[in-house]
Formats: structure tokens, C-alpha cells, sequence
């Protein structure tokens, strides 16, 4: 049995699917399974020559592949909605089809989510054309966790919701730096919402609502993965973990009409 269902959502990025998939491959150390599901204007991103390679090399490795697509769009929420509701690990993982893991990244998230019974742990990613760009302001919302994470409420405007700014540009990767940590080590942290690869405890997630949100927005939103997390988070608690093996490809967004927040929507009902 697959102790991992890997969900990935795409649309119109097959040299991005790739390389995510490229990371995916040089996993170890985990059972998984990889759901990508497509949601292109043309054909499909996994009917690229490089993407049905990569999904070769998955599945020769012992890791199954499912390549489907899901129209018409309704929006981001919906599209995650109808990826977890064919999942059935006990963990998955929301991973964007813009992110290479480096190895070692996923068991790491497993083994933590593991021994802090929480409802997500998370890899913020790394933006590395900000390497040099240090911005200590931004490093002081660090805060570890010393224990088992906790439910928090976080809402906008709160002190809890700037740590979000601990995940932007290189800053994690300045903050893990710092930290000097041994091989194998890692910690945990405390978030507000982390983007683009997130663990979840399956049961937990469900058990917050998942993504059946989607009914309430107009196609064209962003932050459902925020707004599912803030859910999770006040029931369950959740964390980030450092060190962060998730890199952003910095590829242009797909995502153009950003009017609408999903999390704004789910708090105000």
C-alpha cells in the first residue's frame, strides 16, 4: 500500500511537470503514489515526450503514476478537491507542478508529520534567484516549535498571520543556514500557510472540510491552499519544517485573474 498520495495539479507547464517529476524520482525511503491531473488549454502537459519519460522512470522505480485530466476548470479549489477525493494514503501531498524536491525531502516531511501527530507539516519554497537578497526583518518570525504543534487560530491582521513572510523570497534558506543543523536533523516551526508543498494527514484534512470550499468561489480565485490550511490548522495544528528541501522553478503563473482570495471568502462565511 502506498503510504503517500502525491496530488499535482498542472496546466500548460509540461517543461515544469518535468521537473517536479524529475524530483519525485530521485525519492527514497517512501512509498508513494503520483496523481497528476490536467487542466491544459491544449493537449495535456503529461503528453509531453519529457513528462511520459519521467513517468517511466517513476513507475520502474515502484512508484505508481496516474495522468488524468479534469474539465472544465472551476477554479483551483476544485480542481485539488477532485484530486483528493481519489486519494486514498493516509498522508498527501499537495505539491505545485512548479517544484523540484531535492532527496530526502519527502521522507523527511513523513518522518516529521509522524512524530508530531499534527494535521500538515510543510517545505516553504525556496526561491533562489533571492540567494543574495538577505532581509533580517523578515527572519525574525522564525519560531520554533519546542513540542508538539498546537491548534492555532490565525486570521488576517493577527501577529500569527505575518509569519507568512518567513516564506518569501530566499528567507527560509537564510533562517536554516543560521540554524547550523547536523545531517538528518530538522525542526519544526510555526506557520500561518505555507505554499507549494504541503503534507497532509489525509483524515485530518477531510475531516476540516478539504477543499469543498470551491462551491462558494467564482472560478477565478487564489489562496485555497491557505484557506484549507487555516482550517487544518485550527483543528489539528500544523508546522513547517527546516530544513526545506522544496525549490521554486520561478516559472511565470498560470494563475492570472487573482481578484478573489480564497481565505477571505471561507473566514468571512
Amino acid at each position: 500500500m502506498n503510504g503517500v498520495d502525491v496530488l499535482i495539479p498542472t496546466r500548460d507547464r509540461p517543461a515544469a511537470l518535468a521537473t517536479t517529476l524529475a524530483g519525485l524520482a530521485a525519492q527514497e525511503g517512501v512509498t508513494f503514489r503520483v496523481t497528476v491531473s490536467d487542466q491544459s488549454d491544449g493537449p495535456p502537459s503529461w503528453a509531453d515526450p519529457a513528462v511520459e519519460g519521467l513517468a517511466r522512470i517513476l513507475r520502474h522505480r515502484g512508484h505508481p503514476v496516474l495522468l488524468g485530466r479534469h474539465l472544465p476548470r472551476r477554479g483551483l479549489a476544485e480542481h485539488r478537491a477532485h484530486l483528493l477525493a481519489g486519494a486514498t494514503a493516509r498522508y498527501v501531498l499537495c505539491l505545485d507542478d512548479d517544484v523540484w524536491l531535492e532527496p530526502a525531502a519527502l521522507a523527511r516531511l513523513v518522518t516529521a508529520i509522524g512524530e508530531l501527530r499534527c494535521g500538515f507539516v510543510g517545505n516553504a519554497v525556496h526561491g533562489l534567484s533571492y540567494r543574495d537578497d538577505v532581509r533580517p526583518e523578515s527572519h525574525r518570525q522564525y519560531q520554533q516549535w519546542d513540542r508538539r504543534p498546537e491548534p492555532e487560530r490565525v486570521r488576517p491582521g493577527s501577529p500569527e498571520w505575518w509569519r507568512a513572510g518567513l516564506h518569501a523570497a530566499a528567507n527560509l534558506l537564510h533562517v536554516t543556514e543560521r540554524l547550523r543543523l547536523a545531517p538528518g536533523e530538522w525542526r519544526a516551526y510555526k506557520v500561518s500557510w505555507i505554499g507549494g508543498c504541503v503534507l497532509f494527514d489525509r483524515a485530518k484534512l477531510v475531516a476540516a472540510g478539504g477543499f469543498d470550499f470551491w462551491r462558494r468561489l467564482p472560478p477565478d480565485h487564489q489562496g485555497e491552499d491557505a484557506a484549507a490550511q487555516l482550517a487544518v490548522l485550527e483543528r489539528h495544528g500544523g508546522a513547517g519544517i527546516v530544513p526545506s528541501g522544496a525549490y521554486h522553478l520561478e516559472v511565470p503563473t498560470t494563475v492570472v485573474d487573482r481578484r478573489v482570495e480564497a481565505w477571505e471568502v471561507t473566514l468571512r462565511d
